[in-house]
């Protein structure tokens, strides 16, 4: 698959309107039947098909992540039907009338984006774009969607049906944000009156809330759990920094065991890592590069004398000695967090140092 989304047209009207967007929309491949083509396909590398478009559909469900369909919107759900897996895997699929005046979110609005397609192919074609996800018409939180665009991520999902329905239907919700950024209501109105909002567990302890959306980067204890998640849904936002400091050769599995470790000890959540720091001696440190690969952090350096320029309760002479500065762990853990404390200052474990610092959002 060379593009994100296809365009599919089986008249003359849906054939103009699928090469009109794909002109103005990157990242769409073009489909519509041989009957009408107009010699200048392979040019533009347009593909066309013969007989049904049911026949390509399962293909295109398997290779694109949005595929738009200028077919009438009955149909459509009749040839998708068969081709339904989970909305966690459904690709986003859109229907556009045959004149172009409306485009139509229909399958996987939310986790596959296709109310957000729906969005930007009407703004391109100057057509009304019809989405009728309760959240996005009430405006107010996607629940399968919260903080995505800040790089949060869910990490109980179960209930999240229930916990949508609680959100819509104007049932008492706590949200409970311990971490993460503080931007997270994105319309221009005050967050509504039946949710409320907490920054710790414990506020929200006596609230009698039907849902709860929790986000925290701790590992929730077993009490937790069962009163804010039996109908709750736990995010976890990118808000911890690693700082590592290691001996050459140290290999990633050595690495990854500490820093797992350490993180239990701390009760904090791998998932809301957002990077690990070190001194830009350990920039090529297959280890740490490889540490970073698997897990998708950004492996982020310092010069010494950039981490010198930190103050440091402990400042060691050994580790000066070897790389120029006074520690490496605990000043790039600060610098790169742009904290001004640690969570864990420094634990030295065989052949790495580590500390852990939160972002203070």
């Amino acid at each position: 698959m060379s593009n994100p989304f296809a365009v599919v047209a089986i008249t003359k009207h849906g054939v103009q309107i699928a090469r009109e967007l794909a002109g103005q929309f990157p990242g769409t491949d073009v489909y519509y039947m041989t009957k009408f083509a107009r010699g200048d396909e392979e040019e533009l590398g347009y593909r066309m098909f013969e007989g049904s478009v049911k026949l390509i559909l399962p293909d295109l469900f398997k290779q694109y992540n949005g595929i738009i369909l200028i077919i009438s919107l009955g149909a459509v759900v009749r040839m998708i039907a068969p081709l339904l897996v989970d909305k966690k895997v459904d690709p986003a699929v859109l229907v556009i009338d045959d004149r172009g005046e409306n485009v139509i979110s229909v399958l996987s609005g939310h986790l596959g984006g296709a109310n957000e397609l729906t969005r930007q192919v009407a703004s391109v074609l100057g057509s009304h774009a019809v989405i009728t996800t309760a959240s996005d018409v009430q405006g107010t939180i996607p629940v399968d969607l919260f903080g995505r665009e800040l790089g949060w991520t869910v990490d109980s999902f179960d209930k999240a049906t229930p916990v949508s329905a609680a959100v819509v239907n104007e049932e008492p919700v706590a949200l409970i944000r311990e971490t993460g950024e503080r931007n997270w209501w994105k319309y221009d109105k005050p967050v509504p009156d039946h949710i409320r909002v907490f920054d710790r567990l414990e506020d929200a302890a006596s609230f009698d809330f039907n849902a709860a959306l929790v986000v925290s980067d701790r590992l929730l204890t077993k009490a937790e759990q069962e009163r804010f998640l039996s109908n709750g849904v736990l995010y976890r936002p990118k808000s911890l920094v690693l700082g590592m400091g290691c001996n050459r050769g140290t290999a990633m599995e050595e690495l990854e065991r500490e820093m797992l470790a350490t993180l239990e000890e701390l009760s904090l959540s791998v998932k809301s890592v957002r990077n690990v720091a070190t001194i830009d001696l350990k920039k090529d440190e297959e280890g740490l590069l490889a540490l970073c690969a698997k897990y998708g952090w950004e492996l982020v350096t310092y010069t010494p004398a950039e981490l010198n320029a930190v103050e440091l309760p402990n400042p060691s002479e050994t580790v000066f000695k070897y790389t120029g500065a006074y520690g490496v762990c605990e000043p790039a853990a600060l610098l790169s967090s742009g904290a001004d404390h640690w969570l864990l200052e420094k634990k030295k474990s065989g052949n790495l140092t580590l500390s852990v610092a939160r972002i203070p959002f």
